[in-house]
């Protein structure tokens, strides 16, 4: 082959491969959320968005590509030294994007190490003016701080810092041992504080608890003494008109105060009697039934029948009791007087037959006054015959 052709070959091979390089060059795709800055001949010409681009090979070249997307940068511990001169670690977190590709290239050779320097001394401005109690609480106001300096210095580089977070703050370790003993003296003290208060709570619930209960007892207890007491009225009031309408006489209340003498003198360790002031009365009560005479001393006077003024009282206490249900008072008074009956009956068949002479002085007190009672002649003795060996009795001496 002849070196002519072989030349023209070679440079064929060289265009063909200048216009694939060249085509290469013209077509330029940007992905989503990408913007490239765009120079010709060093100077800059524009900024492709997304999309397809054509470039002049050879004379436009792409001087960077920058990401639009917000990033978040995490910066390392820094060192700051508070207020009360105690020295604290905080890191911080950034999240900004860029909004100006072209500021964000010529306006700072690299914005993410300005936006670090400048958070770091922003930082150091904001809690040197606190004491470690404020910083470790005022977070909030820290991050507001630090998002307005560090946006209204970058904002001429083309990025808005969205937010501004701290992560973390670390005191000393001689500092956190003695937070630690704060917050556990501060919990110790609210944890008596609310025992004590349980324990009030709890005394002063007691204390209303047993003032009802108290309540409740006294209010029982009256209760049951205004029932007991009723029901005492009630019998009095049924004993009372029951009395009332048997019509009671003297006979009947001595035989009462017969009744009552044994129960008196029951009992072992009795040393005394006591005798009522109206014993003389009672026996002449009894005096009267066996024979005595109305009037005499001692002996009541009967009843004149005259108790019209008692009408009202029978009838009033007739109704009170007319749904008790005590025995019928009639025949209680039949019961009363047949007994005394029989024991009067008793006593004199007991005189008779005991065979001792009369004595008058016995019988005065039941007579009325200047009344004489001629003593009935004494009982002829029967005379009978001495047996053997039988001596006369002697005469009975005066």
């Amino acid at each position: 082959m002849e070196p002519a052709t072989i030349i023209g070959w070679v440079v064929l091979l060289a265009f063909v491969v200048f216009v694939v390089t060249a085509l290469f060059k013209m077509v330029r795709v940007v992905p989503q959320a990408t913007a490239l800055i765009i120079e010709r001949l060093g100077r800059y010409n524009k900024t492709f968005d997304p999309g397809l681009h054509w470039l002049f090979p050879f004379v436009d070249k792409v001087r960077a590509g920058v990401d639009l997307r917000e990033q978040v940068v995490s910066f390392p511990p820094q060192p700051v030294i508070t207020s009360d001169n105690l020295v604290v670690s905080i890191d911080t977190v950034i999240y900004f994007q860029v909004t100006e590709p072209k500021s964000a290239v010529y306006e700072i050779a690299n914005y993410i190490t300005g936006i670090e320097q400048l958070t770091v001394t922003t930082l150091r401005n904001v809690v040197g003016s606190m004491d470690l109690e404020q910083t470790l609480t005022s977070r909030d106001q820290i991050n507001g701080q630090l998002r307005g300096v560090l946006d209204e210095a970058t904002g001429r580089w083309g990025v808005r810092v969205n937010r501004v977070e701290l992560k973390s703050i670390d005191p000393p370790a001689s500092v956190q041992g003695a937070m630690e003993q704060q917050m556990r003296a501060e919990r110790d003290r609210r944890a008596t504080i609310l025992t004590a208060e349980g324990v009030k709570q709890s005394q002063i619930l007691t204390a209303e608890g047993e003032k009802q209960s108290q309540i409740l007892r006294a209010e029982g207890d009256a209760q049951s003494q205004i029932l007991r007491a009723e029901g005492e009225a009630r019998a009095i009031l049924q004993v009372f008109g029951a009395i009332h309408e048997g019509d009671a006489d003297p006979k009947l209340l001595a035989y009462q105060y017969l009744q009552m003498l044994p129960e008196i003198a029951n009992g072992t360790a009795s040393k005394l009697w006591v005798v009522p002031t109206e014993f003389t009365a009672a026996l002449g009560s009894i005096a009267k039934g066996f024979g005595g005479t109305p009037g005499t001393p001692g002996i009541p006077a009967e009843p004149t029948g005259d108790d019209s003024g008692d009408g009202g009282t029978r009838a009033g206490l007739s109704a009170a009791l007319a749904s008790s249900g005590l025995q019928d008072p009639g025949e209680a008074l039949a019961e009363a007087r047949r007994q005394a009956e029989a024991a009067t009956a008793d006593a004199t068949s007991s005189g008779t037959r005991s065979g001792m002479p009369f004595d008058p002085s016995v019988e005065r007190g039941q007579r009325p006054q200047g009344e004489t009672h001629q003593a009935p002649p004494p009982p002829q003795a029967q005379p009978r015959t001495l047996g053997e060996g039988e001596t006369p009795p002697a005469p009975p001496q005066p």
